[in-house]
């Protein structure tokens, strides 16, 4: 989209505040607190045109395809740019991206209030995915996972939690009658078959993560449940009711923060951690 390739800087979830504005841009002035939407697309295409951008032929990110977040300062378009109420902190903004992620998988998926459902793999998104099907009315949501850790964390924000390493993640769940949302969020072959074999009759799968080797599903297990395997590519239309969300209390994004670090510190302290210490969730940068 960008036509660039890298080396590029990355970074395509982050909130600041605006140091100058382009010609012909309104209804920003310098010194606004935003978030930013890093989606590219290109607003021709057939996709666009409908209002699916997420799904634009040309699709890329700031951060991933464009220089992003991690530097002092960073140019985006100005539909990327969502202003933060005041009672909203630039931490909080930073995690809008990655809860548009979870949130759009909820509100695309067939959760009801008083519902059932099972988050496979908490990492950042999957926990981000308990708080919004939670805030969305889930009655009660189960955390799967190999990281004791990480199930802490998502005890923390309410769930039940299984350890499939040393449980019968589907044996736990359907004894209690399944689930109505499985949520796959971990991009592998076995937690999708946990995830099919633990939904309801006319239950479904929502696919959240990018799986790296093709994978395979059991239609003879979904066609007797007449369950659903569905997916969600990142987010459209929801940056405002994220915010929204975070600014009137209802939606506790700060749950996950486990660090913060400086921008000079970034590899030892950020990457590197997160593979060595999986009681780290999200760590944040500070810029400046």
């Amino acid at each position: 989209m960008s036509g660039k390739s890298a080396p590029l800087t990355l970074g395509h979830e982050f909130a600041g505040e605006i140091e100058e504005i382009g010609e012909g841009v309104n209804g920003f002035v310098k010194g606004d607190r935003v978030a930013i939407e890093p989606i590219m697309y290109c607003g021709k295409c057939q996709s666009c045109r409908m209002g699916f951008y997420n799904q634009c032929g040309k699709m890329g990110f700031v951060g991933l395809n464009d220089n992003g977040g991690f530097a002092d300062y960073v140019l985006v378009e100005p539909y990327m740019v969502h202003k933060l109420p005041d009672n909203v902190s630039f931490e909080e903004g930073a995690l809008v991206e990655p809860t548009a992620v979870a949130m759009h998988a909820v509100r695309q998926s067939k959760l009801k209030v008083g519902d059932s459902a099972a988050v496979y793999g908490v990492g950042p998104i999957g926990l981000l995915t308990i708080l919004a099907a939670k805030s969305a009315g889930a009655s009660k949501v189960y955390a799967i996972d190999v990281s004791d850790e990480r199930l802490q964390l998502a005890e923390k924000l309410g769930a039940i939690a299984i350890n499939s390493l040393k449980q019968n993640a589907t044996e736990i769940i359907l004894a209690a009658g399944g689930v109505h949302v499985a949520y796959e969020a971990a991009g592998v072959q076995p937690t999708l078959t946990s995830a099919v074999s633990s939904v309801k009759q006319g239950g479904e799968v929502m696919i959240i993560a990018a799986f790296a080797q093709p994978a395979q599903i059991n239609m003879f297990e979904l066609m007797v449940k007449e369950a659903n395997v569905t997916s969600i590519l990142a987010y459209r239309h929801i940056f405002p009711e994220i915010i929204a969300l975070i600014a009137d209390g209802k939606l506790d994004v700060k749950q996950i923060i486990t660090k913060k670090i400086a921008l000079e510190n970034i590899i030892e302290d950020g990457l590197e951690l997160l593979v060595k210490d999986k009681s780290q969730a999200k760590i944040l940068v500070q810029i400046g």
